[in-house]
């Protein structure tokens, strides 16, 4: 690869990733890169060929990471106490990460080595990028030192008071999916660091080369190769290094039955962001003019990224009076302008054509069901095989069988592809709907299309998911630099992209009572009782 200064910490090259020109990725432990004598081919989502080769390391080269993180104490790499310099420093480098991605030549390495191992839409993957580069802004010079403010309050005497920080854990971990191989990975990563943790960080063993490079563009832009570990592993290698290393905080982002053996594994010392079967509403003020906004919106949440995204819209709740605008077909139409050449359709990484088309029958069982559209195989493609080429689909399911006990596990089931359920409710049905609302499992995302303010806060007012648009406006997908972005109603979750959810997630309250005051006048040794 011809490089400019600008790409110089970069070691692959994505317009040339091929099977005559493999990338290959290493670990970073100690502070050193490595290699393994063990070997991951990782295979190209659009062809099936050997374009990339990770480490693949087995539980017996997993001590260098265990006395890496040994090496780190549960006060931190820094604290408001100690090595204090260091949240200045982390200001610094943000800064110049920050600077680095405003430059046409790394946000098109990042955007394109995105769309190599996640294809999507160059909107799509350059958003993801241009999202961590805003996320990185926020936090440049003292707004990291910020992340630590605390509090105190007045003691009873002179001399006493009170002091409360925000604490770091020190050895911790980072488990990231390989729907977003950047954003997801850098913003919990950067918010582990800034705190004063010393993070692991395992990514999709599919997708992180994306990780990997970005970690090699931190060192270049001036942070301690020390201060992190990167490790390329299965999940069975990652689990036995969470059972051996000291690890006292896991941040995941993923499936629910992962999140739950994690849960377990560390006796709940993890901050959780898995599965979201997310639903939208659309209210009953639907009119001609708000057809087409409302039908592109909902053709964004459900099937850009060929719906692999966590808050991609699950379920669509329509109202009548949209359905009779003919909102349904039109979101039909702009689904079928979606395909391969521009990556606004493309191969399913974890989901296969087979469990798809299966899914679709077991719901077209339902009486009343129908395909709305879609509901079959992609067509002309050579897909990796163990991708999945599907049509946006959309199936319909009357709201009374949904919510049959027989039924309702099964239609909420979610499928991170393109694929969504619709339904329809009217004014004497909107309990049901809600009902629907308060009886699904993972309350991630959800919007409530309307402008009628009453019925916006009866629908948030009887819901939880944590990260909710209301308006007109109001979408399931989102970019969650400028809000929170997480789930709600589980003492588990995450949050990501605010100060107030890197607080949460990477640090701990830690009191300290300040008591020099004098020995008070005619104290004395108290008389036992």
């Amino acid at each position: 690869m011809s490089q400019s200064s600008l790409l110089s910490f970069a070691t692959v090259d994505p317009t040339t990733l091929s099977a005559k020109n493999p990338g290959r990725l290493a670990h970073l432990v100690g502070g050193e890169w490595i290699e393994s004598p063990n070997w991951l081919d990782v295979h190209d989502p659009m062809n099936g060929e050997v374009f990339l080769q990770a480490p693949n390391p087995t539980v017996d080269e997993l001590q260098p990471f265990v006395d890496s993180l040994r090496a780190c104490p549960k006060s931190g790499m820094h604290n408001p106490l100690k090595n204090v310099e260091r949240y200045r420093m982390y200001g610094d480098v943000t800064f110049r990460v920050a600077a680095a991605m405003r430059e046409k030549e790394v946000e098109d390495f990042f955007t394109q080595l995105i769309q190599r191992v996640m294809p999507k839409s160059d909107v799509q993957a350059r958003g993801e990028v241009t999202v961590t580069r805003a996320f990185l802004e926020n936090f440049c010079g003292d707004q990291v030192r910020f992340l630590a403010r605390g509090f105190s309050n007045p003691g009873d005497h002179h001399g006493q008071k009170s002091n409360g920080y925000r604490w770091p854990f020190g050895p911790v971990a980072l488990i990231c999916p390989f729907n977003f191989p950047l954003e997801i990975p850098v913003l919990q990563l950067m918010g582990a660091l800034y705190m004063g943790n010393k993070p692991v960080v395992k990514g999709s063993e599919t997708t992180s080369v994306v990780l990997e490079q970005f970690v090699r563009l931190l060192i270049a832009c001036g942070m301690p190769p020390s201060d992190m570990d990167l490790i390329h592993a299965e999940g069975r290698v990652m689990g036995e290094l969470v059972e051996r290393a000291p690890i006292r905080n896991i941040q995941f982002t993923g499936s629910s039955a992962v999140a739950e053996l994690l849960s377990k594994q560390t006796h709940g010392k993890v901050r959780i962001e898995d599965a979201g079967f997310d639903w939208k509403i659309l209210g009953p003020d639907a009119t001609a003019e708000r057809v087409e906004y409302v039908a592109w919106q909902s053709d964004q949440d459900a099937y850009a990224a060929s719906g692999q995204k966590c808050s991609a819209q699950s379920i669509l709740f329509a109202h009548e009076n949209w359905i009779s605008l003919e909102l349904l077909d039109r979101i039909q139409e702009l689904a079928a302008r979606r395909n391969v050449d521009d990556l606004t359709l493309g191969p399913v990484l974890t989901v296969s054509t087979e469990r798809m088309a299966t899914h679709t029958q077991n719901l077209l069982a339902i009486p009343g069901a129908r395909v709305l559209f879609g509901g079959k195989p992609l067509e002309g493609q050579n897909f990796y095989e163990k991708c999945g080429a599907f049509e946006p689909t959309a199936i319909f399911v009357p709201l009374d069988e949904i919510l049959k006990d027989e039924n309702f596990e099964l239609v909420t089931t979610e499928i991170f592809g393109p694929f969504q359920i619709v339904t329809s409710w009217n004014d004497a049905t909107e309990h049901k709907v809600l009902e629907a609302c308060e009886r699904m499992d993972h309350h991630l995302t959800a919007a409530v299309v309307s402008n009628d303010i009453h019925f916006v806060h009866r629908v948030l007012g009887h819901t939880v998911n944590g990260t909710t648009y209301a308006g007109l406006r109001a979408r399931t997908t989102g970019a969650p630099q400028n809000h929170w972005f997480g789930p709600a109603g589980d003492p588990r979750g995450a949050g990501i992209g605010t100060p107030e959810a890197i607080q949460l997630v990477w640090s701990c309250h830690r009191e300290i009572i300040e008591d020099f005051g004098p020995i008070p006048n005619g104290w004395s040794l108290p008389k036992p009782s």
